[in-house]
């Protein structure tokens, strides 16, 4: 995993917390526990009922044991996505 991180320094991440939250910022960092330091961070909150939220949370720490899944987004995509027209039922959280 850590060799595959390496790869997404200095790109912009969507991170997915066993918490059902969608964090997505440039991955400055992270540790041999995975834990990630994401700067220009911002959390996606979905809503059924209206378009997507997006919080400001700037420089942001996730640890590794809370976290679901990462994958690199593409710039280019993401800037053309109306976020304001996209409908999602918020992410439930990982349940064991």
């Amino acid at each position: 995993m850590a060799s595959t991180l390496e790869s997404y320094v200095g790109h912009t991440v969507a991170v997915v917390t066993q918490d059902g939250r969608m964090i997505v910022g440039l991955l400055k960092g992270f540790d041999q526990t995975i834990n990630l330091i994401l700067d220009e961070s911002h959390e996606r909150v979905f809503s059924s009922t209206s378009g997507v939220e997006q919080v400001v949370l700037g420089l942001y720490i996730i640890r590794g044991d809370n976290i679901a899944v990462i994958g690199e987004i593409d710039d280019d995509t993401d800037s053309s996505l109306d976020m304001a027209n996209i409908r999602a039922d918020p992410l439930n959280p990982v349940v064991y």
